[in-house]
């Protein structure tokens, strides 16, 4: 840090100017993009739902594509341009930005802004990150059930411009610390892997007389969810889950619903009971099919219609690990309906195969995950615990680094 405290003495001695992103950049909001349009290969792509789900401070790889048809529509991102989410559920999330260090131009959608500059593109994707930038979007948003901030407000953001050389000199200081955290990261991904071994060996039956295998439709039901949007998303109202949470917020179980909507629609919605399976039938690629979570909580709680809820006779904890194994994986990867988005009905659902041991094995292997699982999650213990200070260190230094004197 002391050479970049001296090229700022050296180059700024009265203080780092700060200047509007539309002054420094040019700023072109993306069109419409419905995730219906990703192909397995053409143009790559990055659907602003990916940037939170997906993506860091930058990147060279996609994970999708589109057309060169559908390609010509969207908006054009060259090698070292900013996109910037415009909308998110919530104010923490919108405008999270990640710099395009690819070697080819790709293109973006809608509820997106792309930042076309001749600054350092990681410097301006690490500063988006930063407490001055939160306090700036917060001002700037709009919309309450879903947040709004427009490109012709990300305009009038102030940025801190300091010369090309410290932007650079960051940028090296804070790659460095996302080098020591992804190292912790990919260990922790050992763990992963670990558990998911030892998870795989506990629910692989290996004998007659410790499980049997039956089709899920013989000792349960799937029932399809009813369809609610953003728009009957509310306070205080029946506890819900969207399928899209399933991928993004809850674990293997939860005892509490993130989201309600609107009491009115009582009548039109289906629930998932105590002890159900909530899936989600719907994803990007058919490994994100059927992702599931053992509902525990005391009530019912309201199921989007790309969702079924599985009501059964087993420990439902049970039921979602098994969910989560390359066997379940593997059947399930037959029977996916591969459209543009993959889907998986509940007649198929039905005719996948579980395995059935007693009730005290159920249990015994549940508790074993369990304690697994929280050896995995624990932020008090181990890795991590090690990665959580790592990260709270990084962003001590990173808004440290991204803090400069105003110019006099």
């Amino acid at each position: 840090m002391s050479r970049i405290d001296d090229l700022l003495a050296r180059m700024c001695p009265r203080g780092v100017e700060t200047r509007r992103l539309g002054e420094i950049a040019q700023l072109v909001r993306g069109n419409g993009m419905p995730r219906a349009d990703f192909t397995d290969v053409g143009v790559g792509c990055i659907h602003y739902g990916q940037i939170y789900m997906h993506y860091g401070a930058w990147a060279t790889k996609t994970i999708s594509c589109v057309s060169p048809a559908t390609a010509t529509r969207l908006a054009k991102v060259n090698p070292g341009d900013v996109i910037i989410t415009n909308t998110s559920e919530n104010l923490d999330d919108v405008c999270k930005a990640v710099a395009w260090l690819g070697e080819d131009q790709i293109v973006t959608g809608g509820h997106a802004t792309v930042v076309k500059h001749d600054q350092d593109p990681k410097y301006l994707s690490y500063w988006f990150q930063t407490p001055n930038f939160s306090e700036q979007k917060r001002r700037l948003a709009s919309g309450t059930k879903v947040i709004d901030v427009s490109a012709t407000s990300l305009a009038r953001v102030e940025v801190p411009m300091p010369p090309i050389e410290v932007q650079r000199e960051i940028v090296r200081v804070l790659d460095a610390f996302a080098a020591l955290e992804a190292e912790l990261e990919a260990e922790l991904e050992a763990r992963r892997r670990q558990y998911a071994h030892y998870r795989e060996s506990l629910l692989a039956p290996d004998g007659e007389d410790r499980a049997r295998w039956v089709r899920m439709g013989d000792v349960g039901q799937f029932i399809r969810g009813r369809r609610f949007t953003k728009s009957d998303v509310v306070t205080d109202g029946i506890a819900s889950i969207h399928y899209g949470e399933i991928y993004t917020s809850y674990g293997v179980s939860a005892r509490r619903a993130l989201t309600a909507v609107n009491p009115e629609l009582r009548s039109t919605l289906r629930f998932a009971k105590p002890g159900d399976i909530v899936i989600a039938a719907v994803g990007e690629t058919v490994e994100d099919v059927c992702k599931a979570v053992a509902w525990l909580g005391d009530e019912e709680v309201a199921i989007h219609d790309d969702c079924f809820a599985y009501r059964h006779s087993l420990n439902p904890k049970f039921v979602a690990y098994y969910m989560q194994t390359a066997a379940f994986h593997s059947e399930k990867a037959q029977y996916v309906a591969r459209a543009k988005v993959k889907r998986m009905s509940g007649e198929n659902l039905a005719k996948l195969h579980i395995p059935v041991p007693s009730v005290d094995e159920q249990e015994r292997v549940v508790a074993a995950l369990d304690a697994f699982e929280a050896l995995m999650s624990d932020l008090s213990v181990g890795l991590p615990a090690e990665l959580a200070a790592r990260r709270k260190q990084y962003e001590h230094y990173r808004d440290r680094l991204l803090t400069f004197p105003e110019a006099s």
